[in-house]
């Protein structure tokens, strides 16, 4: 008995099968998200969605065998693409990355005028009205996990979980609701329940990839889960709706939540000091592919360093003007490995400060994504951070998984979140 999970990110593309009893993946298909159209405005990030689409039915090819039980979907949050009355895109996906909402508008900003952040839904809806923007044949909005479950199952409309539509922003947990409405605005179910059906397969209503995850690392009470990809994020289990400052509070299932604190840049930092010295390199004559190895090297030769690198180079979600800082230098510290170090510290002082900022102390702590995956000396970084042993799942595609845990309570196999993700194991 086995499930397939989707997961439709921002970079890549990628779907796992695994066995439903003991959770071993046994096929993993991943494809480059290679969507980008290029517009000419900086500001301006968005994706073709029939190219995501392609890639998704290429993967469900090699992934389908029989015994299939479920299908889950998740993927990239916040970002919204219109579809027509058919079930058919008629715009590009207006990525998480969307700039838009910070462009100026009546003395503030767009996204600072109805009290959001850009990327997120509802954000890019305002603007696209307000500069005609919006497709005229245009009917619904939805992530891009919500059209490809659209486009699996042969629905016309958009069935979106809770976890997705409050990601669009302007939404009332309590009341399951927008706090403004339009006409372009989907269906929002905050349970675990089937779409549909895809050559006789259920799969399951799109979550939201930080939703996934968390299920995919097998997280519950007091366990932080941090993740650290092109953006990072540490997310924990809470009952309290009250987001403290510079955290969010998003739907997981039911009546429960998670507590969300948001790095904009995260392990993307990293990959811009990285281009930092290929350029250094290429200025005295050398041409290097990849540095990530020898700056692996200059990290472990330098174990600590009173230098501080502040890497938000994108911002925040509050504060998108500030910029990244590296403070304290010196004429001993000013050193590529320093740098590294420092930039190390960066990432993950970001995050634990976020976490000291949710006000809970956990016992258990998950990391996930590439970045702290590939990165040894990150991962060391993390956990003597936070002071509490790490643990990594032993597959690669925590989002994919969580997607499959997600469809097989959907579809009943477990009786709950809870006992689905008892399959999740860990590396050793």
């Amino acid at each position: 008995m086995k499930a397939i999970g989707l997961d439709i990110g921002t970079t890549s593309i990628c779907g796992i099968r695994i066995n439903c009893e003991d959770g071993t993946v046994d096929k993993t298909v991943c494809r480059s998200n290679d969507s980008w159209i290029n517009t000419g405005n900086a500001w301006e990030k968005i994706q073709d969605p029939e190219i995501i689409c392609g890639k998704v039915n290429e993967i469900l090819e090699e992934l389908f065998e029989k015994g299939i039980k479920v299908i889950g979907v998740t993927g990239q949050m916040h970002g919204i693409l219109y579809a027509d009355r058919n079930g058919m895109s008629v715009s590009p996906l207006y990525t998480w990355q969307d700039g838009r909402g910070n462009l100026p508008y009546e003395g503030t900003t767009y996204a600072d005028y109805v009290h959001s952040y850009t990327g997120y839904g509802n954000v890019t809806h305002f603007y696209n009205e307000k500069n005609g923007l919006i497709p005229e044949n245009a009917a619904v909005f939805c992530t891009i996990h919500d059209y490809i479950v659209m486009r699996l199952t042969g629905r016309k409309t958009p069935f979106v979980h809770s976890s997705d539509a409050a990601s669009f922003g302007l939404y009332d947990m309590k009341a399951n609701k927008f706090t403004v409405s339009n006409a372009f605005q989907p269906e929002v179910t905050p349970d675990i329940k089937i779409a549909g059906e895809w050559n006789g397969i259920p799969v399951s209503v799109a979550i939201g990839d930080n939703q996934a995850s968390f299920f995919g690392c097998g997280c519950g009470e007091n366990t932080v889960l941090v993740n650290v990809g092109t953006g990072s994020q540490v997310s924990l289990m809470t009952d309290d709706m009250n987001a403290h400052d510079g955290m969010e509070i998003r739907p997981l299932y039911a009546d429960k939540f998670i507590t969300v604190g948001c790095s904009l840049c995260g392990g993307r930092a990293y990959a811009i000091l990285e281009r930092f010295f290929r350029e250094t390199a290429a200025m005295a004559g050398i041409k290097a592919e990849n540095l990530y190895d020898a700056m692996l090297c200059e990290a472990k030769k330098t174990s600590e360093t009173d230098l501080v690198f502040n890497t938000i180079f994108c911002g925040t979600r509050d504060e998108p003007e500030r910029r990244a800082e590296i403070l304290n230098l010196s004429a001993d510290n000013f050193t590529p490995g320093n740098f590294v170090r420092g930039c190390l510290n960066g990432i993950v002082a970001e995050l634990f400060d976020l976490y000291k900022k949710s006000g809970k102390k956990c016992t258990r702590l998950v990391a996930s994504g590439n970045g702290a995956r590939k990165n040894p000396e990150l991962k060391r970084t993390i956990e003597e951070m936070f002071k509490i042993k790490l643990l990594t799942p032993v597959y690669c595609e925590e989002a994919a998984m969580g997607a499959a845990v997600f469809a097989l309570t959907a579809v009943g196999i477990f009786k709950n979140i809870e006992n689905a993700e008892r399959i999740i194991r860990y590396d050793l």
